[in-house]
């Protein structure tokens, strides 16, 4: 740290002479970036899914075992859905990074496409263990354990698009908005919810192990959906992120503030092409 030098912000890309604007015109041109909304959104969605299943999945499959009739030991439990969780989300990530990087040589929307893929794709993975849980525990594992895998392809994916669809200047900001949208709207309040739609669900019915299952049950379909909305906001991302990337690589090749004045930059040259022509 001491004898390393230290680069100007954009060197790598060129865009060091793009000056450093004030906060509100930051979130000015982030509100008008559809692929870092769109992007958000999705991975707000992740967050979402991810808190509630963090904290409520153990709960579910212990009330899932007992009222089956079986011992449910809550350290095994908690230690078995622990591994799944670590073992699926280094494959995850692994595996999302290296597809998307296969598939953008030749697509160049890809990465939102893979995100899409994973959360839409591990959607009927959490309904079918949602819906074995009671019957086929081991299933229910396995079930769980491929859900995750798929919902973990888009971490490093989601932080790409972020990097390649904003301005060097911008990205500190850009990755500050993103984290606490994620997390207020995500996994910070999702656990929550889904308690009080599991209470809401089982009523002033006994705090009987089945009764416990089938509320939580009902509760944890919401992560489906959500799942399936997430994936929406990807799709949508993969309709704009070649544009956006391309604009925030006109801003740079052209030291510019802002993508105001590329896009005005643009109108005067084709204006110039036009009375030539």
């Amino acid at each position: 740290m001491l004898v390393v030098h230290e680069p100007e912000r954009g060197e790598s890309e060129g865009g060091t002479k793009i000056e450093t604007t004030t906060v509100k015109l930051d979130l000015i041109y982030l509100a008008r970036n559809k692929s870092f909304v769109l992007t958000t959104i999705g991975f707000t969605c992740v967050a979402f899914v991810t808190g509630a299943l963090a904290f409520w999945a153990p709960v579910f499959m212990l009330d899932a075992i007992a009222s089956q009739g079986k011992p449910a030991d809550k350290g095994q439990v908690s230690l078995i859905f622990g591994l799944i969780t670590c073992i699926a989300g280094f494959l995850g990530v692994g595996i999302g990074s290296e597809v998307g990087r296969r598939l953008k040589k030749k697509y160049p929307n890809a990465d939102p496409l893979v995100c899409a893929f994973g959360l839409i794709s591990c959607s009927p993975f959490l309904f079918l263990a949602a819906v074995f849980a009671n019957k086929q525990t081991e299933l229910t594992w396995v079930l769980i354990f491929v859900g995750e895998v798929l919902l973990c392809l888009n971490w490093a994916l989601v932080t790409d698009v972020l990097l390649y669809v904003v301005i060097p200047t911008r990205r500190s900001t850009a990755e500050a908005v993103q984290i606490l949208t994620s997390h207020l709207f995500g996994d910070a309040g999702s656990p929550y919810l889904m308690g009080v739609v599991a209470d809401q669900v089982r009523g002033v019915r006994p705090k009987t192990p089945n009764n416990e299952f089938q509320s939580l049950q009902k509760a944890l379909y919401m992560t489906v959906f959500v799942a399936v909305l997430g994936g929406a906001g990807f799709l949508a991302t993969s309709l704009y992120v070649k544009e956006d990337r391309a604009r925030a690589d006109s801003i740079i090749r052209a030291g510019l503030e802002s993508e105001e004045d590329v896009q005005d930059g643009r109108s005067h040259a084709t204006g110039q092409r036009s009375a030539i022509a």
